[in-house]
């Protein structure tokens, strides 16, 4: 079984801990089973890479680097706050995610 993990792909999101506490990005990735995300700008690190066919130069690259899913919230797009999220069902059945500040779906 897969841990749930809060946030998706695209969402923006505000890191609460860490060396890069307070920033603001966007979700790259999200690994469920690591319960880790990439996030747009953060935790960037230096990889030193060899010359290869899509690199012909080589070098040293800066990428993002996952981080813990417990360490970033969701930005809700109304408000523009960092927010907790709740589950809310819908009439027809489907399953969204709701900001608890303004009680606006997020899920479209």
């Amino acid at each position: 079984m897969t841990p749930k993990v809060h946030v998706k792909s695209g969402d923006k999101v505000v890191v609460l801990s860490g060396k890069d506490k307070g920033k603001q990005g966007k979700i790259l990735t999200v690994f469920p089973k690591e319960s880790r995300v990439i996030v747009e700008g953060v935790n960037i690190v230096k990889r030193h890479t060899k010359p290869n066919r899509q690199n012909q130069q080589g070098g040293i690259i800066e990428k993002e680097a996952p981080i813990n899913s417990s360490n970033v919230m969701l930005v809700c797009p109304r408000c523009n706050k960092p927010t907790r999220i709740a589950k809310k069902f819908l009439q027809d059945g489907q399953k969204v995610r709701q900001c608890k500040k303004c009680n606006e779906v997020i899920d479209k």
